[in-house]
């Protein structure tokens, strides 16, 4: 059953924003990306643990354009399956919201296809990609799921130093990227504002890609390292 694709990708828009930079969570780097091409994730979790994740959004860019969107609810790991009300407030996601779609160890292999489907070292970009990355490693490890070492960067990173803010949260650096933010923790919304973001801040500072934009703020593209036996 192929991951199912968000009513968005009809018509593919152009990313109008900035740029990716390393998160926390994994091993060595790998090498720089070469071109505008990546993945931005975001993910919303159902309760405080962090393997929990209850919807996720992606967005794939080529050449710095929105080329292909997903998004999908599921269930949480059913050992994780509660629903915060903390949690719901911020995004509005319930049981019953969630009931009847796949588990996240049914979703996860399809989503991680998908995400590699063009280039087995594909960039992962994420705002704050310590929690997207945690994300995907805690709920792994909660239900036993393999996970590929994907490479990854964080467009919180890169907010912070491409731009001066008062603060680098997804709202206030999309702003300054020019990408709508109308429904913040949307996971799909929230993971456009992350492409946008990347590609604006690729283009203001001339790096013309995003290798060259990483080397350039001294960060580099990290691993999320697989889950020991």
């Amino acid at each position: 059953m192929p991951f199912p694709a968000s009513p968005a990708t009809d018509a593919p828009s152009p990313a109008a924003a900035p740029g990716p930079a390393p998160g926390t969570t994994g091993a060595g780097p790998s090498a720089a990306p070469s071109s505008l091409d990546f993945t931005a994730i975001d993910f919303e979790t159902a309760n405080r643990f962090i393997g929990s994740p209850c919807a996720v959004g992606l967005v794939r860019v080529r050449a710095g354009v929105v080329v292909e969107e997903r998004s999908a609810y599921m269930r949480p790991p059913r050992t994780r399956a509660a629903f915060d009300p903390g949690n719901v407030r911020i995004h509005g996601i319930t049981e019953r919201t969630v009931a009847g779609h796949p588990l996240f160890d049914e979703l996860w292999p399809r989503i991680e296809d998908w995400i590699l489907a063009d280039d087995a070292d594909e960039l992962v970009v994420a705002h704050n990609a310590a929690f997207d990355m945690g994300v995907i490693r805690a709920a792994c490890a909660e239900t036993g799921t393999r996970h590929a070492p994907l490479a990854y960067a964080c467009s919180l990173a890169l907010a912070r130093r491409g731009y001066d803010l008062p603060s680098y949260a997804l709202p206030r650096a999309a702003e300054a990227a020019g990408v709508p933010l109308e429904r913040h923790h949307d996971a799909l919304e929230d993971a456009r504002a992350c492409a946008g973001i990347v590609v604006d801040l690729v283009r203001r500072s001339g790096a013309g890609t995003v290798g060259a934009l990483l080397a350039g703020c001294g960060l580099s593209v990290r691993r999320l390292a697989p889950r020991l036996p």
